[in-house]
């Protein structure tokens, strides 16, 4: 999809990687473009989190542990 990131007017810092297929193992290849941009190199640790309505997210698990620490410490807060 080169271009199509422009093509749907998506903000700075926002990206459309373009598609990928699963192949017969269930495994798909995520674009040299976001390798390369959020520095995965093979032997990463990916967390796969899923939601039935929404999709799949894909992400470094200590990005995950950074905003369930944040939200743990308002909750803290809240409940004090």
């Amino acid at each position: 999809m080169p271009g199509g990131k422009h093509v749907l007017g998506l903000p700075k810092n926002k990206h459309v990687f373009g598609t990928v297929k699963v192949g017969e193992k269930g495994q798909i290849v995520i674009p040299k473009e976001a390798r390369t941009l959020f520095n995965i190199k093979p032997g990463d640790t990916l967390l796969i989190l899923g939601d039935e309505i929404g999709g799949i997210i894909v992400s470094r698990p200590e990005v995950v542990n950074e905003a369930a620490n944040k939200v743990f410490d308002r909750l803290d807060k809240t409940n004090k």
